[in-house]
Order: C-alpha cells, then sequence, then structure tokens
C-alpha cells in the first residue's frame, strides 16, 4: 500500500477541535465510569512487590468501596515476574493482567530473550502482553526487522493478545506514527499503544487521533479491527473524556470499549473517582479520601 502522508497542521486542529465538545453531565459520568471500565491500571516501578500489585488488584476489582455499583477495571499491568502476583489476587474476578515484555522499555535485547521472556509472561499467567518496537531499527528504516519481532512476538503470545508500544514520543513525526501503527497492525498486533509512559512526550490526543484514523482506514482496507492504549501523563478525568470522545467521533461507537480502546494509568483512576463523588454528593473528597495503590 502507498504511504499517505500526515497533514500535521489538519490532524492538530481536528485533536483541538475534539477538546471543544460540551459534554452533559449524565454523559460526563457514564463517560467516567467507561474510562474506569477501560484502565490498564499500571505499576511498573523497580520497588513493585508481590504485596503492592495485590493492593493494586483489590483497588482494581473494586474501585471505590463507597460504590459498589462502579465497573473493574480492564486489566492490571505489571512486570512478567509479579504476574503470579497478580494472578492469585485477581482470580475469578474477571480483570484481565496485562505484562509488558521484550525488554520494557529500551526493547535493546537479543530478539531470542524477547520471544523468552513473552513466552514466560504467558506461562505465569498474562492475558495480556505489552511489547516495545525497536524505535531504534525503525528510525533507521529497517521496518522488515521491526515487522519480524512484533510478528515472532505475536507468536509467541499464543492466546494471549498482544498490544504493541511504538514510543511515540521517540518517533519524532506524525509521518512515522502513521507508518509504524500500519506496520504494527499488519505484522498482527491487537493494540497499538502510544507509550511506555517512561518517555516524554507520553500519549498526547494529536497521536491518539494519527493512530486511531491508522486503525480505523486499516480495518477499512482489512477488515480486521486493532484496538489502541493511549498511555503516559493522562493523569485527569477531563483528558480521559477528551480521548474517549476521540474515539467515538473517529472509530464510532464499536471502538468505545475494553475490548478495543485502553487507557494506561497509574494516578488517574483518583482522580475519575474524584470526580464521580463530586457528581454524587456536589462536592469533592480529599485526594487522600482514595487509596494510592
Amino acid at each position: 500500500m502507498a504511504f499517505v502522508p500526515v497533514d500535521a497542521v489538519g490532524l492538530e486542529e481536528r485533536a483541538a477541535a475534539l477538546t471543544t465538545r460540551s459534554i452533559k453531565r449524565h454523559a460526563k459520568v457514564a463517560g467516567l465510569r467507561l474510562a474506569i471500565a477501560c484502565m490498564d491500571l499500571t505499576t511498573l516501578e523497580g520497588k513493585d512487590t508481590p504485596e503492592r500489585v495485590s493492593r493494586l488488584c483489590r483497588k482494581a476489582i473494586a474501585p471505590d468501596s463507597e460504590d459498589p455499583s462502579l465497573p473493574s477495571v480492564a486489566a492490571v499491568c505489571v512486570y512478567s515476574t509479579l504476574v503470579p502476583a497478580a494472578k492469585a489476587a485477581l482470580l475469578g474476578s474477571g480483570v484481565r493482567i496485562a505484562a509488558v515484555a521484550t525488554a520494557f522499555p529500551s526493547g535493546l535485547v537479543p530478539l531470542e530473550v524477547k520471544i523468552e521472556e513473552t513466552r514466560a509472561a504467558v506461562a505465569y499467567g498474562a492475558d495480556e502482553i505489552d511489547m516495545v518496537i525497536d524505535r531504534g531499527a525503525f528510525l533507521s528504516g529497517r521496518y522488515g526487522r521491526v515487522a519480524e519481532e512484533i510478528s515472532l512476538v505475536k507468536e509467541a503470545c499464543g492466546a494471549a493478545r498482544l498490544k504493541v508500544i511504538l514510543e511515540t514520543g521517540e518517533l519524532e513525526t506524525y509521518d512515522n506514527i502513521r507508518r509504524a501503527s500500519w506496520l504494527a497492525m499488519d505484522a498482527g498486533a491487537d493494540f497499538i499503544k502510544t507509550s511506555t509512559g517512561k518517555v516524554s512526550p507520553a500519549a498526547t490526543l494529536p497521536v491518539a487521533v494519527a493512530m486511531l484514523q491508522a486503525a480505523v482506514d486499516y480495518e477499512s482496507r482489512t477488515g480486521r479491527r486493532v484496538g489502541l492504549k493511549v498511555a503516559g501523563g493522562i493523569r485527569t478525568a477531563k483528558q480521559a473524556l477528551h480521548y474517549l470522545v476521540a474515539v467515538k467521533e473517529i472509530g464510532g461507537e464499536d471502538h468505545l470499549t475494553p475490548e478495543f480502546f485502553r487507557i494506561g494509568a497509574s494516578s488517574l483512576l483518583n482522580d475519575v473517582l474524584m470526580q464521580l463523588a463530586k457528581e454524587r454528593s456536589g462536592h469533592y473528597q480529599a485526594d487522600d479520601y482514595f487509596t494510592k495503590d
């Protein structure tokens, strides 16, 4: 397929326009509940422990003990060695386990190591794998190598779904982001994901719009729907609503589901819970009212 360059000015204007949409109160509440249902609640720190992961999993299952009507999050995302702790804590809940793999966040290890880590994470019990592409290979034009790695990692996933992290903050241009999105989808990605959250800038609305449009175009051409995960720097309920608006307007209602849209989040959930509590009671709870993990 001939590559279609991205109109950067038009893309950024479109993204800016999406932030001006007026959202009525009932739609806002529904949107915030959907944001929770689409979250990958995440901890990816060197100081992570099985106990910390277990606490995070309890919050993933029941985000707010004061409101049992709230949905669970879509998944908990952890390092592969902590998948067993997450599996034990999430047993019977329906919350999925996502594991970062392939030498997250750099992706700079031999291919056989990436494949072995992926297989190990799945064997531990991961339902989803979040892999990183080799940005150096991509930026130097070695697209075939990047595609081959994605394809082999996808094979190693077995029944687990594969999210391919582009690390858009390092890809430099919207053209590169569209090209990398298409390459990942062609190689078998179930989701394309913006960022590791370890590089700035991470997720931005224009980047998400570019990736969404690539996914819509890919589905139109191939008939296969690929999801989008935005991650890194999404900390407020307002930001989350902007992304939901973008998904609805570009992808349509069918994309507005945890099966095809995720928000990678660590601190976002508490802000969403604060906004929902305010809608219920008319006033904000203190930030420390909600548990941090």
